[in-house]
């Protein structure tokens, strides 16, 4: 049975010198024999069909290919569109009342518990909040997450430890769910 997922990578041309052309991740995906490859935006996520595997395999898969073709690691996390569909569905934030720019997702490569975050006082940048979901964080930032003081304390590698984290802007999020329906 085939199923279409969402590529989503992590720190690929944003700054720095780890540039993935989305035409060359299209072919590179597609050798290794995905159908319906596309890519959206530059900032790393690639939708695909694929007939085996699961998504920790895919991923392996893809993280293994583009460091042995570009040279350089990228983590690659894989969701089915099931997934993303949830993600979005469940969103404990009121998406359709705030601007793409306040609200944001961060994907984790494996569930992720309160526990991980107890050393983040969160009253203390209120209004800003955060809310956890299915191997996911739903992160409102009504400033924008460039400014957000939140999103660096959530962001730091001791929360992180062990973790692939990649964060996607709500336009991004939904836009993910409706290329991944086809």
């Amino acid at each position: 049975m085939t199923t279409t997922y969402a590529a989503l990578l992590r720190g690929i041309n944003v700054g720095g010198g780890r540039k993935v052309p989305m035409a060359e991740l299209r072919t590179l995906m597609e050798g290794l024999g995905h159908d319906g490859v596309r890519t959206y935006l530059q900032s790393g996520q690639a939708v695909f069909a694929s007939d085996h595997g699961d998504e920790e395999s895919l991923a392996d898969e893809l993280g293994q290919a583009i460091e042995q073709h570009f040279g350089f690691p990228v983590d690659v996390i894989v969701r089915d569109h099931a997934y993303l569909r949830a993600v979005a569905e469940d969103c404990p934030f009121p998406a359709a009342d705030l601007e793409a720019r306040q609200l944001h997702v961060t994907y984790y490569s494996t569930p992720v518990d309160a526990e991980r975050f107890a050393g983040i006082d969160q009253a203390a940048h209120l209004p800003e909040e955060f809310r956890l979901g299915d191997r996911a964080l739903y992160l409102y930032a009504p400033d924008g997450l460039g400014r957000s003081k939140l999103a660096e304390q959530l962001s730091r590698p001791r929360v992180n430890k062990g973790l692939i984290a990649t964060t996607r802007n709500w336009n991004t999020v939904l836009k993910l769910v409706e290329l991944t329906a086809r």
